[in-house]
Formats: structure tokens, C-alpha cells, sequence
């Protein structure tokens, strides 16, 4: 039984866990992709669609909880409210994709390149498909 069970855990606690994706959302925001684990890259899509979500809305009060489920880092945030969500904001979700890269060598972890979708990329892959 799940018993209300939100999300992954990824054997850390609450702070430590909190403060990894705060990190790995900022470095995507910041790079636009990121490589990561496979496990790590499903537990952040959550986290990543609420935020752009929330940043596409442009009021105050979102601003506010976009600083501060950000932790207070302005620049990061700067980044997501002039060039990210004027990107997506006629997108309802979807805002990230997971590409698997293969397995790490030390301990073969699957390693994923985790990104944002982009407008372009999308009519590019469209593309692909209609001439399959």
C-alpha cells in the first residue's frame, strides 16, 4: 500500500534531497541541460514543471514563490522569468525531456542528458517524423 508517498526519496534526507534538486534545477535553467542519473532526472520533472508553471503566470505573488522555491537566487530566477517563460508560455507542460546516454563506467548507473524543450527542436523532430 502507498500510504500518501509523494515522490522519490533517493535513499537522502528531506534537506539534502531538497537542496540536490534546487541545485540540479538551477544548473538546468542556467545550461539548458544537464547530465545526470537516470533516477535524479524523474525525481526533478515535478519540481522543474510546477516552477515554470508558476513563472509563467508573471504576478507577485508568483515571483515570490519562484524565489522562493529557489532558495532566494535572483539570477537564476531573472533567467526563468525573461528568456524560459515567454518560451513556453503557451505550453500547458511538458517543459523538459530525458535522452539516455548509457551507463556510467564506475558503478553503471544509466546517465541520462536531461533538457528543456525548445520551439526549434520541436519543429525539427516534427519534421523527422513526417518524412518517416
Amino acid at each position: 500500500m502507498r500510504k500518501r508517498v509523494f515522490g522519490k526519496k533517493l535513499s537522502m534526507e528531506r534537506a539534502t534531497r531538497e537542496a540536490l534538486f534546487v541545485f540540479l534545477v538551477e544548473n538546468l535553467i542556467t545550461n539548458k541541460k544537464i547530465v545526470t542519473t537516470k533516477a535524479k532526472a524523474k525525481a526533478v520533472i515535478p519540481f522543474v514543471d510546477r516552477l515554470l508553471t508558476i513563472a509563467k503566470k508573471e504576478t507577485l505573488a508568483s515571483k515570490r514563490e519562484v524565489l522562493k522555491r529557489l532558495r532566494g537566487n535572483k539570477k537564476v530566477a531573472a533567467i526563468l522569468w525573461k528568456d524560459l517563460s515567454p518560451i513556453f508560455s503557451d505550453r500547458a507542460g511538458g517543459f523538459t525531456r530525458i535522452v539516455a546516454l548509457g551507463g556510467r563506467k564506475g558503478d553503471l548507473s544509466e546517465m541520462v542528458r536531461f533538457e528543456l524543450v525548445d520551439k526549434k527542436d520541436e519543429k525539427d523532430i516534427s519534421t523527422k517524423k513526417k518524412g518517416n
